[in-house]
């Protein structure tokens, strides 16, 4: 999917036609989930940043060789709602859910923004899919150096997003539906919204800060420093006044977000109620975890 600069010259295009088969080459000679991951965001970026200034005609070609369903009506874009529903899927905001759109006789009608928005998932989707691409050996050693290199960079990067990074808590504590959602945020995924309620709360009742708490989800696919930043505030009551909690588990499992559930999850002994329940069990010294106390505690205490 090559878009070229309308102003570039002979060496430019060149450059950059050749830039995206050795880039798919070096994605797939690291053969890392999280890299493959982030080069799909940025060729999506790309390819939306141009598409919101080119004519209707190119982003409909677009769309074309992204088999998506779409056409003009009237000089608007349009695609059908079984393409909108599966590129959307993973768009938490509202104004993406299917009835806050125009439809009309099975197509739903978008301002060129919001479609070449669509069309970025499209793309993104289509190249986690594809790679890694098979690569000759002859190849893979040419770019030995190179790919070490870059699996060694990507590795950092990793590093960076790791929770157990933040150093205070022990992410091997954590109840599983929490192991969860924190590998979902590390490998790119967006989150439902009520797992991020649940993960951001949680995290913060545990005594993270608001800072470590969004680097968590710097590397999702539509990350916004400043609208997460605000969530994470009125979820910690930094702005809101009031300091929410993670769902009790009946509610997370009413929600759909109970995942993998482990024997002190069900142990009636243990009665663990509330994700924080879980995390304090686990961190009480070995002698008093086999009986858990019967003190009530609220899900707001902290560590």
């Amino acid at each position: 999917m090559v878009q070229l600069r309308p102003m570039a010259t002979e060496g430019d295009r060149l450059e950059e036609i050749l830039s995206y088969p050795m880039a798919r080459m070096y994605v797939s000679g690291v053969n890392e989930r999280f890299l493959t991951r982030r080069y799909a965001l940025a060729e999506g970026v790309t390819m939306y940043e141009r598409l919101e200034r080119e004519d209707l005609d190119v982003v409909e070609e677009v769309a074309y060789q992204l088999d998506v369903a779409a056409s003009r009506v009237d000089g608007s874009l349009r695609m059908h709602f079984s393409d909108y529903l599966r590129y959307t899927s993973r768009m938490r905001s509202k104004e993406w859910k299917l009835v806050n759109t125009e439809v009309k006789h099975g197509y739903v009608l978008l301002p060129q923004l919001r479609f070449a928005r669509v069309l970025q998932q499209a793309l993104q989707d289509k190249l986690e899919s594809e790679l890694p691409l098979p690569v000759d050996e002859t190849i893979l050693r040419a770019l030995g150096d190179d790919i070490r290199e870059l699996r060694d960079r990507t590795a950092i990067m990793r590093e960076r997003y790791k929770a157990e990074d933040f150093g205070k808590v022990s992410v091997d504590n954590f109840p599983p539906c929490m192991k969860h959602f924190i590998g979902m945020a590390q490998a790119g995924e967006n989150l439902p919204h009520s797992a991020r309620f649940a993960l951001v709360s949680f995290m913060h009742h545990i005594g993270l800060s608001s800072e470590e708490i969004l680097n968590l989800f710097a590397v999702s696919p539509d990350f916004d420093s400043s609208k997460t930043k605000y969530q994470i505030d009125h979820i910690t009551g930094e702005t809101s006044g009031t300091e929410y909690t993670p769902p009790e588990c009946t509610t997370m499992k009413s929600y759909g977000i109970c995942f993998e559930p482990d024997s002190l999850c069900e142990n009636p002994k243990a009665k663990v109620k509330h994700p924080l329940s879980y995390y304090r069990i686990k961190n009480r010294p070995l002698r008093s975890r086999a009986a858990p106390s019967s003190r009530s505690s609220g899900p707001s205490e902290r560590r």
